[in-house]
């Protein structure tokens, strides 16, 4: 799972939007609480630096890579995850994405924009083996569990 505050998921929307028809990308920059369950602190934006056609592939720039981890250096943050979108197509990775997955332990988020207006955000983590890549539980910080009939309390309480 990854948790991600709302206005970081904002960040990625509006990027994601911004960038349309092309996809837009950048790192996530958080630390792992538990094995499976990631906290995302602040997102490191990238230009798309990618010289193919970049309606359908992402490249994050080399130097915005190297100043984050020069930054995190030390310290308890450090890069979870990547983000991009899909112009146009939905919130899955790609053939290419997995081709471009070398680093096992990120995690994947994906925006789906479709005529301009991004329309779903997914996260996903590669298996075990890295051979497929497999959607993963993406939470705001301000998520609560679901309320229980007959019971009050922290539930998802609100309209």
């Amino acid at each position: 799972m990854i948790v991600l505050p709302p206005p970081l998921l904002k960040q990625i929307v509006d990027a994601s939007e911004a960038a349309y028809p092309e996809e837009c990308c950048g790192l996530i920059v958080g630390r792992f609480q538990a094995p499976d369950q990631a906290l995302a602190t602040r997102l490191a934006v990238s230009d798309n630096v990618s010289t193919n056609d970049r309606r359908q592939r992402f490249e994050i720039d080399p130097r915005v890579r190297l100043r984050v981890e020069m930054e995190v250096r030390g310290g308890s943050e450090r890069v979870i995850g990547v983000y991009h979108s899909h112009p146009d197509h939905r919130a899955q990775p790609s053939s290419r994405d997995l081709s471009m997955a070398f680093e096992p332990d990120l995690i994947w988020i994906i925006a789906s924009v479709m005529d301009g207006q991004a329309i779903q955000v997914t996260a996903h983590a590669l298996n075990a083996n890295g051979q497929q890549f497999h959607e993963i539980p993406l939470h705001t910080d301000d998520w609560a569990p679901y309320a229980i009939r007959g019971e009050t309390g922290d539930g998802a309480d609100g309209p």
